[in-house]
C-alpha cells in the first residue's frame, strides 16, 4: 500500500520529505502536488522506474516526459538554450509552464523524444515540491497524473491513493492542486529564428509572456 505523507503547505516537514526522497532513490514512483495538477515522479537515471511511470500513466516512449528542475541553472544543464529562449523562460519561471527544448547530452537518450531528441522542462512554483527537489538534489522525471483513457487529472491526494495504492510507493498531500495542467510551449523553433509554438494552453498565462 502506498505511503501517505501529510505535508503542511506553508512549512513542509523536511523529515517526511526525506522519507519520500529515500523511496525515489530506491526506484519508486511517487505522486506529488505541483502548481498546476498532481504529477507522477521518479528518479531521472532509473530506467525501471521510468518504465513504471509510463506504464502507470499509460503512455509510450513518444509521449514527452518532463524534468522538474529547481531553478534555471539546473534547467540549462539538461537542455540547449539560446539567449532568446532563456529570456522567455526566465520571464515564466518559476510557474505553471512546461517548455519543450532540445535535450542536452545530460538527458539519457531513452528519456528524450525518440525522433526529435527533445525534452519537456519546467521549474514549478510549489513550496512542497521545491523542498522535495532540493532534498533530492537533482531533477525528477515527471508526467501529469491523468489516468489512462481519461482526459482530466486527479487533484485530490486521497483519490490518488485509493486508485493507485498498489502501484505507487507514496502520495504526498499538501492540499488540493489546481484543476488545470501546465501551459506547454515548444521553444525549439526559436533555435532556427522562428517563434515559440503553444502546444497546450493551461494554467500558465500566455499574456504574461507576450504570446
Amino acid at each position: 500500500m502506498a505511503q501517505f505523507f501529510d505535508i503542511h503547505p506553508d512549512n513542509p516537514q523536511t523529515r517526511l520529505l526525506k522519507q519520500a526522497v529515500a523511496l525515489l532513490v530506491r526506484g519508486a514512483v511517487v505522486a506529488v502536488p505541483t502548481d498546476s495538477s498532481y504529477a507522477l515522479v521518479c528518479h531521472l537515471d532509473d530506467k525501471a522506474a521510468a518504465d513504471s511511470l509510463r506504464r502507470i500513466r499509460g503512455v509510450d516512449d513518444k509521449h514527452h516526459l518532463t524534468l522538474l528542475c529547481r531553478d534555471l541553472s539546473e534547467l540549462a544543464n539538461y537542455a540547449r538554450v539560446d539567449n532568446r529562449q532563456f529570456r522567455l523562460i526566465k520571464a515564466a519561471t518559476p510557474g505553471s509552464y512546461t517548455f519543450i527544448l532540445e535535450a542536452s547530452k545530460e538527458v539519457p537518450r531513452r528519456l528524450s523524444h525518440p525522433s526529435r531528441k527533445t525534452i519537456g522542462l519546467r521549474v514549478p512554483a510549489h513550496k512542497t515540491l521545491q523542498t522535495l527537489l532540493e532534498l533530492h538534489g537533482a531533477p525528477l522525471l515527471a508526467t501529469t497524473l491523468i489516468p489512462p483513457g481519461e482526459t482530466e487529472a486527479i487533484h485530490d491526494a486521497h483519490d490518488i491513493r485509493n486508485r493507485y495504492e498498489h502501484e505507487l510507493a507514496a502520495v504526498i498531500d499538501a492540499g488540493a492542486c489546481p484543476d488545470e495542467p501546465t501551459t506547454v510551449i515548444d521553444l525549439t523553433p526559436m533555435g532556427d529564428g522562428g517563434e515559440p509554438v503553444v502546444l497546450r494552453q493551461g494554467r500558465g498565462d500566455l499574456a504574461a509572456l507576450g504570446l
